[in-house]
């Protein structure tokens, strides 16, 4: 059994102030981040995000916004779920709470994200073709719809995440 503080058993992705976004790698060229010609670039898209989640449209497809703060994130596959750390004195506090706060979280309402595969976790500044000079983290998704739901738990006196929850729908 692999304990999440073993080293290399799981990165996390931190952005450098703005939201942290899961990019489709087939649209992944489509992503301007803070570039662009436009008044209003995709990033600043995203910092429009009103929430802990939302969506925007990428290309033929949509991108999973990570909103409210810029918390260090990782995905825990086991529980199809990114964990945004908040506060935790360790690692190891912090991913302990993780199955009793998926468990008593107070979900928002839900919304449907069509995934055509693998998605990219980055700081939603970057362009997405540049996603190799900075933190990112593919995660492999199945093609479908998922139903993505969101929460912020505090499972111990001084150990806050936030939860971002995806599940398939049949």
């Amino acid at each position: 059994m692999v304990r999440y503080a073993d080293p290399g058993a799981l990165e996390w992705v931190e952005s450098g102030g703005g939201p942290l976004i899961a990019v489709p790698e087939t649209v992944l060229p489509f992503w301007a981040g803070a570039d662009g010609e436009e008044t209003a670039s995709d990033y600043d898209r995203a910092c429009e995000v009103d929430g802990v989640v939302g969506l925007l449209p990428v290309g033929d497809s949509a991108a999973l916004v990570l909103g409210d703060e810029p918390a260090s994130t990782a995905y825990l596959p086991e529980h199809g779920a990114f964990v945004r750390w908040c506060a935790a004195n360790s690692e190891d506090e912090l991913l302990s709470g993780v199955p009793a706060a998926l468990a008593t979280a107070d979900w928002e309402n839900e919304v449907r994200w069509e995934v055509p595969g693998a998605v990219v976790l980055f700081d939603s500044a970057w362009p997405g073709s540049e996603t190799g000079r900075t933190d990112c983290l593919k995660v492999p998704l199945q093609p479908g719809s998922y139903a993505v739901r969101a929460a912020n738990v505090q499972p111990g006196p001084e150990t806050w995440l936030g939860l971002v929850q995806l599940r398939r729908l049949g």
